[in-house]
């Protein structure tokens, strides 16, 4: 083999080693944003579930039996929350889940953390709380996790927040 031959071989060979580099570059790169996709879409249907079984309640302690035609009927600002002894699994109002703290272990996700916070609202301003009864209840559940991370240069954690109304309607 001749000089030419020599330097067209290593070029090739250089060439190649590029291609290779670039390939699994895009592949890490690839796998680390699938990684991400699948955490946050988990995240996003743990706190999706909680909505459904928040919503699966009844409106109010006072509405589970009866029908309610006066808002001062209702359970007060102050007392939102589960009844003394209640547990998740005993939940019967759309309401006690507020303040609720879960944490699971979800094998190959980790940990997640959720926090519901529910006030009540007003129809024409859904962002703010009110110190006052309404027909609408608000739950606001995050879901935080060490998986989730918004930054990777900085590891900070993200967090999922979603929002959920429930209205009281009754129809004679």
């Amino acid at each position: 083999m001749n000089t030419g031959q020599t330097l067209i071989t290593i070029g090739a060979i250089a060439l190649l080693s590029i291609v290779i580099l670039r390939i699994n570059t895009g592949f890490l790169s690839t796998n680390s944003v699938l990684q991400e996709t699948k955490t946050s879409v988990f995240a996003i249907s743990y706190a999706t579930s909680t909505i459904e079984k928040a919503n699966s309640l009844a409106f109010d302690s006072a509405t589970d039996t009866t029908s309610l035609t006066n808002v001062n009927q209702l359970t007060d600002v102050f007392s939102l929350g589960p009844e003394a002894g209640e547990t998740e699994d005993t939940f019967d109002d759309f309401d006690d889940y507020n303040n609720f703290v879960s944490k699971e272990n979800f094998d190959m996700n980790g940990y997640y953390e959720t926090r519901c916070y529910v006030s009540y609202i007003e129809p024409t301003n859904p962002d703010v709380s009110v110190n006052y009864r309404t027909w609408h209840k608000k739950i606001v559940v995050e879901v935080t996790s060490s998986a989730l991370i918004s930054d990777w240069n900085t590891m900070e954690q993200d967090t999922i927040r979603l929002t959920s109304i429930f209205s009281y309607w009754f129809f004679r």
